[in-house]
């Protein structure tokens, strides 16, 4: 049986944007985009393309005024999709500054922000980093943490982040498998542990990445419930792009399994994961493992 699709999703994370970054080409993709996450049950969605210098050189003011322009066409082609303004704002050191210059965006003009580490090198100083952004009065929503290939072995340092602040959004695709086993076994773990914020599609188009909010919902409530599934993409989303204060936020639990039997599990799990991409996984997971081996090495040499 298919997922039941609520009318009242919100998707803080996607790509959607024509010809900006590494999502739709051109407005048709964009306009098929958006008519899949109406019928999914998206409301609402944030047009977060990247900010990343040397690479994708948007900035805030080009994004607001693209967002405008697309409001204007789905109006005309009456697709009922609202926008909201957003960037998908990689690490830089001038991060702060920009924020408060216009040229980084925040959620909705809100005191969240999207903010992308590198994929596969893990930051100098990270903790130091959301550090510097909190005290300057934002709340940053760290992107996808269960597909960055440090995860597992700066997963401490993740949870102190959590309860310093720092919020996690994670992707739906990466709950259906659309990543890899080692995606797929974070994105439930940290779900399990109570890490997660919100989650979001990250969708770049209609078939390789396409938005499968509600699908991602449905998998969540199987780890977390219904409850906490609907805070994740609805509750919380909604509270973001009103600017609420996290106070006014219900905060992420883990399910009634105690920690240490959730904990054991999930580590079997991940040992299973981790043997099957090896073996007998796809392309993209041997490489994924050769890069987690590889960059264990260099780790014992520092």
């Amino acid at each position: 049986m298919g997922h039941q699709a609520s009318s009242f999703m919100i998707d803080l994370h996607c790509h959607i944007l024509p010809g900006i970054d590494d999502g739709p080409a051109d407005l048709s993709v964009s306009l098929e985009m958006a008519r899949t996450m109406v019928a999914d049950g998206v409301s609402v969605v944030a047009c977060t393309p990247h900010i990343l210098p040397g690479l994708y050189h948007n900035s805030g003011p080009q994004i607001r005024r693209l967002v405008t322009q697309f409001e204007q066409i789905l109006e005309e082609e009456r697709i009922s999709l609202r926008l909201a303004t957003g960037a998908d704002n990689h690490m830089v050191p001038s991060f702060v500054a920009s924020l408060r210059s216009g040229r980084l965006l925040t959620l909705a003009e809100s005191r969240y922000v999207l903010v992308e580490p590198p994929h596969h090198v893990p930051p100098v100083r990270l903790e130091d980093f959301f550090f510097e952004l909190m005290t300057a009065g934002y709340v940053p929503v760290l992107t996808h943490p269960e597909r960055l290939s440090w995860t597992k072995s700066h997963y401490p340092a993740i949870q102190r982040m959590v309860r310093a602040g720092v919020w996690m959004q994670i992707t739906a695709g990466s709950l259906a498998g659309d990543f890899g086993r080692s995606s797929q076994y974070w994105a439930e773990r940290m779900l399990e542990d109570g890490n997660v914020h919100i989650l979001a599609t990250d969708a770049h188009d209609v078939e390789r990445r396409p938005p499968i909010l509600g699908k991602g919902r449905e998998l969540a409530a199987r780890r977390v419930g219904d409850r906490e599934a609907e805070h994740l993409v609805e509750t919380r989303p909604r509270k973001v792009l009103a600017n609420e204060p996290v106070s006014n936020m219900p905060l992420p639990g883990a399910p009634a399994l105690s920690q240490r039997a959730a904990s054991a599990k999930a580590d079997s799990r991940l040992d299973t994961y981790d043997r099957r991409d090896w073996r007998f996984g796809s392309g993209r997971g041997r490489r994924g493992n050769l890069r987690w081996f590889s960059d264990g090495l260099r780790g014992l040499f520092k």
